[in-house]
Protein backbone atom coordinates (compact mmCIF):
# COMPACT_ATOMS: atom_id res chain seq x y z
CA UNK A 1 0.00 0.00 0.00
CA UNK A 2 2.87 2.39 -0.60
CA UNK A 3 5.98 3.58 1.11
CA UNK A 4 6.40 4.95 4.59
CA UNK A 5 5.32 8.54 5.01
CA UNK A 6 5.98 11.17 7.62
CA UNK A 7 3.28 13.19 9.26
CA UNK A 8 2.72 16.69 7.94
CA UNK A 9 4.51 19.28 10.00
CA UNK A 10 2.84 22.64 10.61
CA UNK A 11 6.16 24.48 10.51
CA UNK A 12 7.54 26.13 7.38
CA UNK A 13 6.34 26.46 3.82
CA UNK A 14 6.43 22.73 3.15
CA UNK A 15 3.22 22.09 5.12
CA UNK A 16 0.96 22.61 2.07
CA UNK A 17 3.14 20.30 -0.03
CA UNK A 18 3.16 17.67 2.70
CA UNK A 19 -0.60 17.97 3.15
CA UNK A 20 -1.09 17.48 -0.58
CA UNK A 21 1.13 14.39 -0.47
CA UNK A 22 -0.94 13.04 2.42
CA UNK A 23 -4.12 13.67 0.48
CA UNK A 24 -2.72 11.92 -2.59
CA UNK A 25 -1.80 8.85 -0.52
CA UNK A 26 -5.14 8.90 1.27
CA UNK A 27 -7.07 9.01 -2.03
CA UNK A 28 -4.81 6.33 -3.51
CA UNK A 29 -5.65 3.99 -0.65
CA UNK A 30 -9.25 5.16 -0.22
CA UNK A 31 -10.44 6.21 -3.71
CA UNK A 32 -13.89 7.21 -2.43
CA UNK A 33 -12.22 9.77 -0.15
CA UNK A 34 -13.80 8.03 2.83
CA UNK A 35 -12.82 5.18 5.12
CA UNK A 36 -15.57 2.90 6.39
CA UNK A 37 -15.32 0.94 9.62
CA UNK A 38 -14.80 -2.28 7.65
CA UNK A 39 -11.93 -0.76 5.60
CA UNK A 40 -10.36 0.77 8.70
CA UNK A 41 -10.49 -2.50 10.60
CA UNK A 42 -9.00 -4.36 7.64
CA UNK A 43 -6.07 -1.92 7.34
CA UNK A 44 -5.60 -1.76 11.10
CA UNK A 45 -5.67 -5.54 11.60
CA UNK A 46 -3.33 -6.20 8.66
CA UNK A 47 -0.88 -3.67 10.10
CA UNK A 48 -0.94 -4.90 13.67
CA UNK A 49 -1.83 -8.29 15.08
CA UNK A 50 -4.73 -9.45 12.95
CA UNK A 51 -8.12 -10.05 14.48
CA UNK A 52 -6.73 -9.46 17.99
CA UNK A 53 -6.81 -5.72 17.25
CA UNK A 54 -10.30 -5.51 15.67
CA UNK A 55 -12.06 -4.32 18.84
CA UNK A 56 -9.52 -1.57 19.45
CA UNK A 57 -9.70 -0.57 15.78
CA UNK A 58 -13.45 -0.11 16.11
CA UNK A 59 -13.02 2.21 19.10
CA UNK A 60 -10.38 4.27 17.31
CA UNK A 61 -12.57 4.53 14.22
CA UNK A 62 -15.50 5.72 16.32
CA UNK A 63 -13.28 8.40 17.86
CA UNK A 64 -11.84 9.48 14.48
CA UNK A 65 -15.38 9.77 13.08
CA UNK A 66 -15.92 13.09 14.83
CA UNK A 67 -19.25 13.87 13.15
CA UNK A 68 -20.66 10.36 13.69
CA UNK A 69 -21.61 9.74 10.05
CA UNK A 70 -20.08 6.25 9.91
CA UNK A 71 -17.10 7.18 7.73
CA UNK A 72 -13.79 8.96 8.28
CA UNK A 73 -12.91 11.58 5.71
CA UNK A 74 -9.53 13.14 5.04
CA UNK A 75 -10.22 16.15 7.25
CA UNK A 76 -11.13 14.00 10.27
CA UNK A 77 -8.10 11.80 9.63
CA UNK A 78 -5.57 14.64 9.35
CA UNK A 79 -7.03 16.63 12.25
CA UNK A 80 -6.75 13.67 14.63
CA UNK A 81 -3.27 12.63 13.54
CA UNK A 82 -1.90 16.18 13.63
CA UNK A 83 -3.37 16.77 17.08
CA UNK A 84 -1.98 13.49 18.44
CA UNK A 85 1.47 14.32 17.11
CA UNK A 86 1.64 18.06 17.79
CA UNK A 87 -1.12 18.72 20.33
CA UNK A 88 -0.63 19.65 23.96
CA UNK A 89 -1.01 17.05 26.70
CA UNK A 90 -4.50 18.42 27.47
CA UNK A 91 -5.61 18.16 23.83
CA UNK A 92 -4.32 14.59 23.60
CA UNK A 93 -6.14 13.69 26.79
CA UNK A 94 -9.38 15.26 25.51
CA UNK A 95 -9.10 13.03 22.43
CA UNK A 96 -8.31 9.98 24.57
CA UNK A 97 -11.35 10.75 26.74
CA UNK A 98 -13.53 10.43 23.62
CA UNK A 99 -11.97 7.01 22.97
CA UNK A 100 -13.07 5.78 26.40
CA UNK A 101 -16.44 7.59 26.43
CA UNK A 102 -18.11 5.12 24.05
CA UNK A 103 -21.65 6.43 24.35
CA UNK A 104 -20.50 10.07 24.09
CA UNK A 105 -22.42 11.16 27.17
CA UNK A 106 -19.52 13.14 28.65
CA UNK A 107 -18.61 10.57 31.30
CA UNK A 108 -16.68 7.32 31.42
CA UNK A 109 -18.23 4.41 33.29
CA UNK A 110 -16.25 1.51 34.71
CA UNK A 111 -17.74 -0.74 32.00
CA UNK A 112 -16.63 1.62 29.21
CA UNK A 113 -13.12 1.85 30.65
CA UNK A 114 -12.87 -1.91 31.13
CA UNK A 115 -14.03 -2.66 27.58
CA UNK A 116 -11.34 -0.42 26.08
CA UNK A 117 -8.69 -1.71 28.48
CA UNK A 118 -9.50 -5.30 27.54
CA UNK A 119 -9.22 -4.46 23.83
CA UNK A 120 -5.90 -2.66 24.38
CA UNK A 121 -4.51 -5.50 26.49
CA UNK A 122 -5.57 -8.08 23.93
CA UNK A 123 -3.84 -6.19 21.13
CA UNK A 124 -0.76 -5.22 23.14
CA UNK A 125 -0.09 -8.75 24.36
CA UNK A 126 -0.55 -10.21 20.87
CA UNK A 127 1.80 -7.62 19.39
CA UNK A 128 4.29 -7.80 22.27
CA UNK A 129 4.20 -3.98 22.29
CA UNK A 130 4.90 -3.70 25.98
CA UNK A 131 6.55 -5.63 28.71
CA UNK A 132 4.05 -7.82 30.53
CA UNK A 133 1.94 -5.70 32.84
CA UNK A 134 1.55 -7.17 36.31
CA UNK A 135 -2.03 -5.82 36.39
CA UNK A 136 -4.94 -7.34 34.51
CA UNK A 137 -7.30 -5.11 32.51
CA UNK A 138 -9.75 -5.29 35.43
CA UNK A 139 -7.12 -4.37 38.01
CA UNK A 140 -5.88 -1.54 35.82
CA UNK A 141 -9.45 -0.21 35.41
CA UNK A 142 -10.03 -0.41 39.16
CA UNK A 143 -6.78 1.41 39.88
CA UNK A 144 -7.62 4.18 37.39
CA UNK A 145 -11.11 4.61 38.85
CA UNK A 146 -9.75 4.70 42.40
CA UNK A 147 -7.37 7.51 41.44
CA UNK A 148 -9.59 9.51 39.07
CA UNK A 149 -13.14 9.28 40.40
CA UNK A 150 -12.62 11.98 43.03
CA UNK A 151 -16.30 12.46 43.86
CA UNK A 152 -16.96 8.69 44.05
CA UNK A 153 -20.00 8.85 41.75
CA UNK A 154 -18.90 5.78 39.71
CA UNK A 155 -18.07 7.84 36.59
CA UNK A 156 -15.06 9.80 35.43
CA UNK A 157 -15.78 13.26 34.07
CA UNK A 158 -13.61 14.98 31.48
CA UNK A 159 -12.26 17.26 34.21
CA UNK A 160 -11.37 14.31 36.48
CA UNK A 161 -9.81 12.48 33.53
CA UNK A 162 -7.54 15.37 32.53
CA UNK A 163 -6.60 16.51 36.04
CA UNK A 164 -5.89 12.97 37.21
CA UNK A 165 -3.80 12.09 34.16
CA UNK A 166 -1.77 15.30 34.37
CA UNK A 167 -1.04 14.62 38.05
CA UNK A 168 -0.04 10.97 37.65
CA UNK A 169 2.53 9.70 35.11
CA UNK A 170 1.31 6.08 35.30
CA UNK A 171 -2.27 7.07 34.58
CA UNK A 172 -1.23 9.39 31.75
CA UNK A 173 0.76 6.56 30.14
CA UNK A 174 -2.23 4.25 30.44
CA UNK A 175 -4.77 6.71 29.06
CA UNK A 176 -3.03 8.94 26.53
CA UNK A 177 -2.91 7.72 22.94
CA UNK A 178 0.56 7.67 21.46
CA UNK A 179 0.85 6.97 17.73
CA UNK A 180 4.49 5.95 18.09
CA UNK A 181 3.63 2.82 20.06
CA UNK A 182 2.55 0.88 16.97
CA UNK A 183 5.03 0.61 14.14
CA UNK A 184 4.09 -0.82 10.78
CA UNK A 185 5.43 -0.10 7.33
CA UNK A 186 2.33 0.82 5.36
CA UNK A 187 1.63 4.56 5.32
CA UNK A 188 -2.10 4.73 5.99
CA UNK A 189 -1.86 2.16 8.73
CA UNK A 190 1.20 3.55 10.41
CA UNK A 191 -0.32 6.93 10.61
CA UNK A 192 -3.89 5.94 11.40
CA UNK A 193 -3.04 3.42 14.06
CA UNK A 194 -3.08 4.99 17.48
CA UNK A 195 -1.64 2.75 20.14
CA UNK A 196 -2.06 3.13 23.87
CA UNK A 197 0.57 2.31 26.43
CA UNK A 198 -0.50 -0.63 28.51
Amino acid sequence: MGQAATLPCRRGESYITELYEWYRKFINECPSGLITLHEFQRHFCEGTVGSESAEYAEQIFRTLDSNGDGVVDFREYVMAISMLIEGSAVKKLRWSFKLYDKDRDGAITREEMLEIMQAVYKMSVAAALTQPNPLTAEECTNRIFLRLDKDNNAIISLEEFIEGALDDDWIREMLECDPSTVKVERPLQRDTILGTHG
